[in-house]
Formats: structure tokens, C-alpha cells, sequence
């Protein structure tokens, strides 16, 4: 059975030039090796750059975009529109298999609004992944590379944070690995140094203590999650690393931070 692999795309491996080739490169590499790609992306600096030519200052809190009418329609243009296509070109440069959808497509991913966020506006949650589409792409050797954006029951358009988007159909598909690229080597450590492995205790008390913050709240969120529903592996790698996706899943290399239940 091919094995199937979530891969979260963002950082500077999105802005690089030469690290977006080599991603691509890579994502044929593992597909040419019987494993299943499945891409979500973001897209934060693009986003960022649309708004400050639309005279939008960005907010966050706690590490995801506070979204009103004007951000979200901005959102949307930039990941489901110019991001969302370029990545599947430079793909399709190398092999023509990639396919670009948001998650509004099908409905794949249904959104609700957290009632705890409710001061981000229109930022959503995964409710809901309908993996049927994803699962008939793949089947007939398309690559899927995925804008997360979500539809609501009240029809508006959500904005997801990636990590979170790519854990949520990760785990609805119960795949074998969720890679969330970072423009870190992985966790650290109070001192700065790299966890190879850690667990969800250990991080509930970093999170505590701070030492985990803003940003890399929602990828180890979304990990941990994963893994409770089904996720068998999940690694937050470093993406300025070229050929760190081929050196995980085809030649087995330890890379970044690998977290476990």
C-alpha cells in the first residue's frame, strides 16, 4: 500500500527561489517513490504584501491573523489565487500531476468559528474535512495542493491556519506522516538547543513557561492532534534544509523535531 504524507509548505522555502525548486523537485522525488504527497500551503508574506498595498496593517494574536472582511478577502486572492497557482506550476514544471484547490472546493474543508476566538474575526477551525476529494486525486496519481481557506455553515469563507488546515486533513485521512515546514530547525529548548523528540506533556510545560510561543503554538497544536486521531508520524523540519523532504522519507534521515503522544 503507498504510504501517504501531509506535508505543511510555508517560510522561506515559499520565498527562496532556489529552495522553491528544490521543494518541488523533492515532492516528485517522493512521489516517484510510491508515496502519496499531499501539500497544504501558506502564504504569510505574500498575504502581508497584499495588505500593505491595500494600506491594511496585519494583526496577530498569539500567532494567527486577526481576519475582518478587507484581511479575508485579501486572504483569499493571494493563497487561493497566486500562491495556490504557483506552487502547482513549479511542480508541474518537473511533472504535470499537480493540482491546485482551496478548501472550498467540494467543501473540503467545512470551517467554524472557535468560541474562544472570536476577537480574530473571521478565522476558523477545521469542522469537518471531506477527504473523498483528496482521495480521488491521489488515487489517479494527481498531487493536491491545498489554499486553507474553509467554507461555514453560515456560508462565509474562514481563514485556517496552515499547520492547522494540514493537521486537520491529515488526520482525516489517517496518513502515515504530517511534515510541517518551518523556517526552524525544529523545538527548542530554553538554551536554544534542538529537541530531536518530544512529548505532549513536555510541551504543554514549554508552552507554559513560554518557551514555546506565538507561531509555534498552533503547529504543535495541530500535531498533537493529529496524532490522537490517527496521524502515525509528525516532524516540524526546517525548509531552508534543501532536499529535507527526500532525506525524511526516502533515505530516513532523524531531521528536525519529532513529536509523540
Amino acid at each position: 500500500m503507498k504510504k501517504t504524507v501531509v506535508i505543511k509548505y510555508g517560510g522561506h522555502a515559499m520565498t527562496d527561489q532556489t529552495l522553491k525548486e528544490n521543494f518541488a523537485k523533492n515532492i516528485i522525488a517522493i512521489f516517484e517513490q510510491n508515496i502519496k504527497p499531499i501539500i497544504v500551503h501558506g502564504g504569510g508574506p505574500q498575504i502581508n504584501s497584499l495588505l500593505k498595498r491595500l494600506g491594511i496593517v496585519p494583526q496577530f494574536i498569539n500567532g494567527l491573523r486577526v481576519t475582518d472582511k478587507a484581511t479575508m478577502e485579501a486572504v483569499e486572492m493571494t493563497l487561493c489565487g497566486s500562491v495556490n497557482k504557483a506552487i502547482t506550476a513549479q511542480i508541474n514544471k518537473f511533472k504535470p500531476n499537480a493540482v491546485g484547490i482551496s478548501g472550498k472546493d467540494a467543501n473540503l474543508i467545512r470551517a467554524r468559528q472557535p468560541a474562544d476566538k472570536i476577537q480574530l474575526g473571521l478565522v476558523g477551525e477545521v469542522k469537518k474535512v471531506n477527504s473523498s476529494i483528496i482521495k480521488t486525486l491521489i488515487n489517479n496519481n494527481f498531487i493536491p495542493v491545498i489554499a486553507p481557506v474553509g467554507i461555514g455553515e453560515d456560508n462565509k469563507t474562514y481563514n485556517i491556519n496552515a499547520d492547522t488546515a494540514a493537521g486537520g486533513i491529515a488526520a482525516a485521512l489517517c496518513a502515515d506522516s504530517l511534515i510541517l515546514i518551518t523556517d526552524v530547525n525544529g523545538i527548542l529548548d530554553k538554551s536554544g538547543k534542538l529537541l530531536k523528540r518530544v512529548n505532549a506533556e513536555k510541551i504543554e510545560k514549554m508552552i507554559a513557561e513560554q518557551v514555546i510561543t506565538a507561531g509555534m503554538i498552533p503547529k504543535i497544536k495541530c500535531a498533537i492532534s493529529a496524532l490522537t486521531q490517527g496521524v502515525k508520524s509528525v516532524r516540524i523540519v526546517n525548509g531552508k534544509k534543501s532536499d529535507i523532504i527526500s532525506d525524511i522519507l526516502i533515505f530516513g534521515k532523524n531531521a528536525g523535531t519529532e513529536i509523540i503522544l
